[in-house]
């Protein structure tokens, strides 16, 4: 019974983080599946891998929806919690998979409704048939098309490109943050659009922009007030590294994450959209 369930313990995680954006919410959707599981009468159980997963997406969808309520009354914008690895490098335990999901399409899916947003990481990230999909939501198989269907069109529409490589997301991020800190305005604002969103969550524990910053010109001045800061004040660093799968730009005082960084380019290989996280209850979870 528990080797069943601890081997497919990474993948329910990866689900249940996916469908929430949040590390102890995945793990308490995860918990509440092995106490159903440990209930159940498993002689009835054909496949116990497709059952997990559909009690975890069922409590993950519930999960969702309070979130989605108490996400309504967030100071500022919400962003997912970010998984990175242990500065020794190795993966967060019970995160492996998890942390290949990047942070952008967990905060696009926020679009999504609970049914879509479950539709369509079952089918794009764990390759379900649409009978499985319709099995774990109690539907057809023709609403399940529908709903992936759906769920596509919204984050194609919101911009960004969600299948960018490491390779480019580095080298924007790169060439991006070299021109900020050597401020060059001319060639930080080339690589926006007036379509170009920022996003900081602080939280109301760290200050932040309380609503989405549009431009590159009111973006590059909130870059500028963080490079004055940190030129005022010691034990500032920087230094990239891999977060969800992608390079990002953390911050650091006194050898404490202060912050997080990720860029996210359009289409046409600028800056869609770009992300700042401080909010401390987040990055204690990763310090």
């Amino acid at each position: 019974m528990t080797d069943i369930f601890e081997g497919e313990r990474p993948v329910l995680t990866s689900l249940c983080y996916r469908m929430l954006g949040e590390r102890s919410g995945a793990e308490d959707v995860v918990q509440e599946t092995w106490l159903r599981w440990a209930a159940a009468d498993r002689e009835r159980i054909d496949n116990p891998a497709a059952w997990l997963r559909r009690v975890a997406t069922n409590i993950a969808i519930d999960a969702l929806r309070k979130a989605q309520a108490r996400r309504e009354t967030y100071v500022g914008p919400w962003l997912p919690e970010p998984v990175m690895p242990s500065p020794e490098g190795a993966p967060v335990p019970r995160f492996e998979l998890a942390q290949e999901c990047e942070l952008a399409l967990l905060w696009a899916m926020e679009r999504l409704n609970a049914r879509e947003r479950a539709a369509f990481i079952l089918r794009e990230a764990f390759d379900a048939t649409y009978g499985e999909i319709a099995a774990a939501l109690d539907t057809t198989e023709a609403a399940c098309r529908q709903l992936v269907s759906r769920s596509q069109k919204k984050l194609q529409d919101s911009g960004p490109r969600f299948d960018a490589t490491p390779e480019e997301v580095a080298a924007l991020s790169e060439r991006f943050f070299r021109a900020v800190m050597a401020e060059d305005h001319a060639a930080a604002l080339a690589l926006m659009t007036p379509q170009t969103v920022a996003i900081s969550d602080g939280g109301a524990k760290r200050r932040a922009a309380r609503r989405p910053l549009v431009g590159g010109a009111e973006i590059l001045q909130v870059f500028a007030a963080l490079l004055d800061r940190a030129r005022r004040e010691d034990g500032w660093t920087m230094r990239f590294a891999m977060v969800n799968a992608r390079p990002a730009l953390l911050r650091l005082r006194h050898g404490l994450l202060d912050s997080v960084t990720t860029l996210v380019p359009d289409r046409g290989g600028k800056i869609a959209w770009i992300y700042i996280l401080v909010n401390p209850d987040k990055l204690d979870l990763v310090n």
